[in-house]
């Protein structure tokens, strides 16, 4: 065979170079020109494809050409088929009859075209000659020799024949059908091609024509939609509104067909952050059809029905937008010291004077603002929350509108508020009215705590003083309620190592002050939560502390503004819950007007706050000097943070304590030990794991010289000062540890930001660890191959065999190339290793060459003894409180380089690649921690509230714009999904869902319209007052929801937030847990529900605790009461003691009614369902099955209604803790 022309062109010595190589090409040519041999080919490259482009030019022009004259041959042949039809006799000659079909093709295809149009000219030619005329002489002419003539001049092998006529052109259509029955020639193929082709093209042709049809109907149909869109007669739409909505329709709908779904998603769009740049009509069209022109015509409704819904929300959003800017410009001149936030009782306190004093119809648009979500929800009184809706005050009916009014203007007139001020007149009442009201309130609130402390001893006036040991102590109650739920300043100060620095002097006076003293400063009925509000929300830097006076803060370093700019900017204002920053303070104002306020009404309110709003120059000077202090506090936390970063220079995320405690030793020569001593000393017992493991994280370091300054003499600032001063100048780095230390810290962050941003995943974290480990190797580590893997302890679920005892460790993930080996498999005690080792030391081991060790475990068994070489370095992985959970493992088996030997520095790394996981792992463990719960919750709202219809919560990421991840969606039969990859929610991308991010940043509840349907955004916060996340409730077409419904759906909220704050209160490293039902105490038991039932049973105790035995003297005077309170008060008596089934002692109401007394509720108040030696039996408590809440509601009886709540939540708990002991602990 011949060879390829390029083996030919090798063999000879020539090469084919490929194109684009001119240069090359040129330099072999110089310097073969004194050669003989052939140049290279490649000097003609660009000459062949020139001659190549230019013929492929001349090609599409002749096929065009071409194209043409057939077109047109085709159109002529059109017009003369319409001018003259074929034909009908040449019919005759179809049949399928299949003998002389060949004949008969052949005939229509060969010889009559020619011979037919011969005969015609035959006949004419006879008749014009007369031939056929008797009474003439025969003729000369013959027939047969004119008709051969005319065969021979119109051959069509050598002549064009003429036009053909009507038969003729009959005939050719017969012939090609007759071809067509013809199977397996090439006729019968060419045929059916040909027809194939034809309704092809007419079928494109009339698809193209209703393409054309829809597309100027859509024209028409967007033309509309244009109008509605554009509100400020500019005929011109913001560009980035258009975007949002189109980006976010797929997620409001599952009809969407999947590709467009795809093409929307993964259509570059680019993100506008500003409205200026607007579409006109044409652009409006063209951009929307851009996406739309390949989706159906139900679909493209379904779109167009979506777009004007968010049509009316813009508008109505430019008009709330416009009230946003009125309330931003009263909040600025409100704000007389301009130090960023306001009097929030000062502010409801007018907002009901204002209320109280509008005429009827306008409270109907208003918000109570004595209600949630005016309110906190732990402002809500406990008896208000849990009681009957008694207090609910019902909607005035039409009739009542106009008399109440006329009351209202007379009321207005005697209070010394002029009617003209409501009417948008200016505001004549006197300073002194609301501050004396307000004076008024504080010293009522103050009072009522004092008088329940005194009918209480020992107990704060909250709803959650309840004793941890179920006990109702005197003192224990309320340190260890404090303990639990309002958590001391100084505690959360250290709870998370982003925030700002709490106000210093809430925390002063809260470490020494008695709990009486901190109840008087919250109102009456407010609970623990309050404090903890005001004390986490003290730790928060404002948002418009830039403002501030310049040079109140030029001596203190950095600014305000810097400060915020280290950190991501905090969402609650430093000076508490006392008070509102501008978000906070605008979202209340819109709450409080609602939705359908006119405007008149809006600018009466503002005009009454502005005029109303007063601020002492005490007031003022106060708040600026919290402002200075702030400043201070916040450079301290700045210049201790990076003091931190220098001594950890690997960026492993401690200290050794020992190291801290030689260097300051020699502080001031050694003069201060006393006060190190001291101080260390204090620090232990703040923080008992440093007896065990001498680690110092950045909270137990920040502490830890705070508690030095405090111990020596002088001002505390000089102190810390001198202490960071001495500290920085202990430590030295050479530029290239430097680097090291940068290039480590960004990996190591890396692993935290994928726990953050993963959606509560694991996956992202492994593989977060595993690349810093790799980078490292590559960058620090001689380029070794590592080889890592990741086991957490698990509860042995067989500790009975020999010597496996009773944990194991469970390998849950590793590097790629040992998945096949390692993945998922248990290590027990019994086995070789030494992974059991670094769990009970609670060190590092490190093995420098496994071959000699005798005592590792391959999890390889089929690798060679000859290459079981190498190091191996098992790290233990610690959780908050420093106890081990895990190991991270690391080997060079698969190097087979010499040197394989883990060095100091990389050790070093590794701990903190082991730290910053044990992190992210419990960030992660939290959150999902938190969903579950959340799950639960959801679970016991629906069947109470079937007004709401939807529910989805979004967790917060902690970034810039606080994007939000969609985690859970439940739909209005109350079926939820926890989403593993949840949608991103990006500020820029959802212009039209801008109310979620406004919650995200006042941290109050926002409520809007979207698409027609009401939505309820709430925010949860997290122990530092950022937001955490969003419940985003809708509830139809309903304005509210019905009253008892609201108060659940309140319930609900309150419990979560708390469960929240108490599910990250025990990942932190301060103390050990407390608990309050024995089933938080068991291992076992870590259902998500046992928080949430656990703080409705603390609730429902405190309400029961406040009615007193007084309480129960109604229902005990009645000689025979309803039998719904009888079954009441069986079924509590039946819960406590269930021996009593059936005796006198419940079932004769006259020696039922005597169980009434402090007895019962001190016996009720220490129950606690979960404990091993209670037996709860739900077929004893028949009597109150399926008893609605209504029907309890409807006795008006408060102490019957707790009762109930509280027999419910009872049987709850133990349901739960009955369920988690009989099911196998999941590992």
């Amino acid at each position: 065979m011949a060879a390829h022309p390029e083996e030919s062109a090798e063999s000879a010595g020539l090469q084919y170079p490929k194109l684009g190589q001119e240069d090359g090409a040129a330099t072999e040519m110089g310097s073969n020109q004194g050669n003989a041999e052939l140049p290279c080919l490649s000097n003609y490259a660009s000459w062949k494809e020139c001659f190549y482009e230019k013929v492929q030019q001349r090609c599409l022009s002749l096929q065009e050409t071409k194209a043409s004259v057939i077109g047109a041959q085709k159109a002529e042949e059109k017009k003369i088929e319409k001018r003259e039809p074929c034909d009908s006799l040449a019919r005759e000659w179809y049949s399928e009859e299949r003998e002389t079909l060949d004949t008969r093709i052949y005939l229509l295809d060969k010889l009559l075209p020619t011979l037919i149009p011969g005969v015609e000219n035959l006949l004419m030619e006879v008749e014009r000659k007369h031939v056929l005329v008797s009474d003439k002489d025969p003729s000369t002419f013959d027939p047969i020799n004119y008709l051969a003539e005319y065969l021979m001049r119109h051959n069509p092998l050598y002549s064009v024949s003429a036009k053909p006529g009507p038969y003729v052109r009959g005939m050719r259509v017969v012939a090609e059908e007759l071809k067509s029955l013809m199977r397996g020639t090439t006729a019968e193929r060419l045929v059916k091609l040909k027809a194939e082709a034809k309704d092809k093209r007419e079928a494109r042709e009339e698809m193209e024509r209703k393409k054309a049809e829809e597309r100027e109907m859509r024209k028409e149909t967007l033309a509309a939609l244009f109008k509605e869109w554009t509100v400020d007669g500019k005929h011109r739409i913001p560009m980035a509104l258009v975007r949002s909505a189109l980006r976010s329709f797929p997620d409001v709908t599952d009809s969407i067909p999947e590709k467009l779904r795809k093409a929307i998603q993964d259509r570059k769009l680019q993100i506008l952050n500003t409205l200026e740049e607007t579409l006109k009509l044409e652009e409006f069209t063209e951009f929307v059809l851009s996406y739309t022109e390949h989706v159906s015509s139900d679909t493209f409704q379904e779109i167009m029905k979506y777009l004007h819904q968010c049509g009316e929300d813009f508008q109505e959003a430019t008009e709330r937008a416009l009230w946003r800017q009125n309330f931003t410009d009263l909040f600025q001149d409100c704000d007389y010291g301009k130090v960023g936030v306001l009097d929030r009782q000062k502010i409801l306190a007018l907002l009901r004077e204002f209320y109280d004093r509008s005429p009827v119809a306008d409270k109907r648009e208003l918000w109570d603002p004595r209600q949630w979500p005016i309110i906190k929800l732990q402002e809500i009184d406990l008896v208000d929350l849990w009681g009957g809706l008694d207090d609910q005050a019902a909607e005035p009916s039409d009739a009542e509108v106009s008399k109440e009014g006329e009351d209202a203007v007379s009321e207005v007139k005697g209070t010394g508020f002029e009617a003209g001020d409501l009417d948008g007149g200016t505001t004549h009442s006197e300073e002194p009215s609301s501050q004396e009201d307000i004076k008024t309130e504080k010293e009522a609130e103050s009072g009522s705590a004092e008088r329940q402390d005194e009918a209480f001893p020992g107990s704060a006036s909250d709803g959650y003083n309840l004793s941890r040991e179920g006990e109702p102590g005197p003192e224990k109650q309320v340190e260890e309620e404090e303990s639990s739920l309002g958590r001391e300043p100084e505690m959360e100060v250290k709870s998370e190592g982003d925030t700002d620095v709490a106000d210093m002097d809430v925390t002063g006076s809260e470490q020494g002050a008695p709990a009486a003293e901190a109840v008087e400063e919250t109102p009456a009925g407010k609970g623990s939560f309050s404090r903890q509000h005001s004390s986490q929300s003290d730790q928060q830097t404002s948002s418009e502390t830039r403002l501030q006076d310049d040079n109140l803060l030029h001596e203190q370093g950095p600014s305000m503004a810097q400060i915020q700019n280290h950190r991501a900017p905090c969402t609650q204002s430093s000076f508490g819950a006392s008070c509102l920053t501008q978000p906070q303070f605008v979202q209340l104002m819109e709450t409080f007007v609602g939705q359908d306020s006119s405007l008149p009404t809006v600018k009466r309110l503002i005009a009454f706050i502005k005029e109303e709003y007063k601020q002492t120059e005490e007031e003022k000077m106060e708040q600026l000097e919290k402002v200075h202090h702030m400043a201070r506090a916040a450079q301290r936390k700045l210049l201790l943070e990076a003091l931190f970063e220098k001594w950890d220079s690997n960026g492993h995320g401690f200290l050794d304590l020992e190291e801290v405690d030689a260097v300051l030793s020699k502080f001031m020569g050694g003069m201060k030990k006393e006060a190190l001593m001291k101080a260390k000393a204090h620090l232990c017992s703040q923080y008992p794991q440093l007896s065990r493991v001498e680690m110092v994280s950045p909270k137990v370091f920040q502490t830890f010289l705070e508690l030095i300054a405090s111990e020596l003499t002088g001002n505390e600032d000089e102190s810390i000062d001198n202490l960071v001063r001495f500290l920085t100048t202990s430590v030295e780095q050479s530029h290239r540890e430097s680097l090291q230390s940068l290039t480590r810290r960004k990996w190591l962050q890396d692993i935290q930001q994928a726990a953050e941003t993963g959606g509560a995943r694991m996956e992202s974290v492994y593989k977060a660890v595993f690349k810093a480990i790799s980078q490292d190797a590559e960058a620090h580590g001689g380029n070794k191959k590592i080889s890592a893997y990741i086991a957490l302890l698990e509860e042995n679920q067989l500790p009975a065999e020999q010597g496996q005892g009773q944990v194991l460790l469970r390998y849950v993930a590793c590097t790629a190339d040992d998945a096949p080996h390692v993945l998922n498999q248990t290590l027990h005690r019994h086995m070789k290793g030494i992974s059991f080792a670094a769990v009970d030391e609670g060190k590092p081991i490190h093995v420098p060459r496994v071959q000699l060790h005798g005592n590792i475990h391959f999890w390889n068994s089929e690798r060679p003894v000859e290459e079981r070489k190498g190091s191996l370095l098992v790290l233990p992985l610690y959780d908050a409180r420093w106890r081990v959970f895990g190991i991270l493992g690391l080997d060079t088996l698969r190097d087979q380089c010499e040197k394989t030997i883990f060095l100091t520095h990389e050790i070093i790394f590794y701990q903190g690649v082991s730290h910053a996981f044990s992190k992210a792992y419990h960030h992660i463990c939290t959150r999902e921690n938190v969903l579950q719960m959340a799950v639960y919750a959801l679970g016991w709202l629906y069947p109470r509230t079937p007004s709401i219809h939807t529910v989805t919560m979004y967790l917060v990421e902690p970034a810039k714009d606080k994007a939000l991840c969609e985690m859970i969606t439940t739909d209005n039969t109350g079926q939820k999904e926890i989403h593993s990859s949840p949608a991103l929610l990006l500020r820029e991308e959802n212009l039209l869902r801008d109310y979620l991010f406004r919650c995200t940043d006042s941290l109050e509840a926002a409520l809007t319209a979207v698409r027609g349907e009401q939505h309820i955004a709430v925010p949860l916060h997290d122990l530092s007052g950022q937001a955490l996340g969003i419940f985003d409730i809708s509830i139809g077409h309903h304005k509210k929801l019905p009253p008892q419904e609201q108060k659940d759906l309140q319930k609900m909220l309150k419990m979560v937030q708390a469960a929240c704050l108490e599910i990250l209160w025990r990942s932190l490293e301060e103390t050990e847990p407390t608990y309050v039902l024995e089933a938080e105490r068991v291992a076992k038991v870590r259902h998500p529900g046992v928080l949430f039932q656990r703080f409705m049973l603390q609730d429902l105790r405190e309400c029961v605790r406040k009615l007193g035995a007084e309480s129960f003297a109604g229902v005990k005077s009645c000689a025979e009461p309803p039998a719904l309170l009888h079954d009441i008060i069986k079924a509590v008596l039946l819960l406590l003691h269930p021996d009593w089934k059936g005796s006198e002692e419940i079932e004769n109401w006259s020696q039922c009614k005597l169980k009434l007394d402090d007895n019962l509720i001190q016996e009720i108040y220490c129950f606690d369902p979960t404990a091993a030696s209670v037996q709860i039996q739900a077929e004893l408590l028949d009597c109150i099955t399926g008893v609605p809440g209504a029907a309890v509601w409807q006795q008006g009886c408060a102490p019957a209604e707790f009762l109930y709540h509280w027999v419910h939540t009872c049987l709850a708990l133990a349901e739960i803790t009955g369920s988690q002991h009989s099911e196998k602990p999941h590992p």
